[in-house]
Parts: structure tokens; sequence; C-alpha cells
């Protein structure tokens, strides 16, 4: 997991060519004039949801998973609150892995906590599980998807 000021994501183009992609696709974008919804940006390989919503609180946000997908998460609106843990660290399954949703649910519970804030983004790789809007307010945040496997 990678958590930095906007700002900065150029510097982790080097990790990886999908999130040197989404460098180039975010450069110059205003991302709260992005209407909601899938942004094509390079077919399944590289694309994003902006997505704006009411959080769930601490209590309401539950670990996700993600295999095929590396997620870019930029708060833009308001801050959201999300959980991270190890999956390799996971020792409860609520679900198994859902290969058409791209997702397996773990029913852990975070190992940490932290805000991401308008301005920040923050990356979780495949083994990084995550809970996203555990915040209590509303949020607007542009995920782009990086297709692991480029």
């Amino acid at each position: 997991m990678i958590l930095d000021r906007l700002q900065n994501l150029s510097r982790y183009a080097l990790l990886h060519p999908g999130i040197a992609a989404a460098v180039e696709w975010l450069k110059g974008k205003d991302l709260a004039a992005l209407p909601p919804g899938r942004q094509e940006i390079d077919g399944e390989r590289l694309y994003a949801n902006v997505d704006e919503g009411q959080g769930k609180g601490l209590r309401g946000a539950r670990l996700e998973a993600h295999r095929r997908y590396i997620d870019i998460q930029i708060a833009v609106i308001g801050t959201d609150v999300i959980g991270w843990k190890s999956l390799s660290e996971c020792r409860f399954r609520f679900t198994g892995y859902s290969d058409e949703k791209d997702a397996e649910l773990p029913d852990d519970a975070p190992d940490a906590w932290f805000e991401l804030v308008p301005g920040t983004f923050a990356v979780f790789f495949p083994e990084d599980a995550h809970a996203p809007l555990a915040c209590e307010g509303k949020v607007r945040k542009v995920i782009v998807k990086v297709r692991a496997a480029w």
C-alpha cells in the first residue's frame, strides 16, 4: 500500500506500466468535474470509476481485496477513512473470491486506519485488503483500476 500527496503520484510510475499510464491520464484532469461513473481509458486494462457517496462509518466498512486490479484511490471532495490489512494476515473469509466481481471479502478487522483527505491518494495492490468508506460524511473519489497483469 502507498499513501501520498497527489502531486507525488508520478514518482510511482516506475512501479508498474499501468500506473505510468494512469499518471498520464490524470495529468491536467479536473477530477471534481468528471461525471460520476466509469471513465474509459484503455479498455479493461485501465479505467476509472468516479464515485460519490455516503460513508458507512467504521462499523459499516468491510475489507475487500482484488486479484486482477491495482486500485489508485484519489480523494476529491470530503475525507474518506480507509482500513488496511495485509491479505496474507486475513484469517476469516466472509466469501471466497468472486472472479466476476474481482473481489474477496475477508471478515477480519483492519490493522490500521487512515484518512484520505482531498489531494491525497492511496494505492492498493492485490495483497492489500482495504476497507473504504469508513467515514461518516459524503465523499467523492476517483478510483483508477489498473490491470495487475499488464
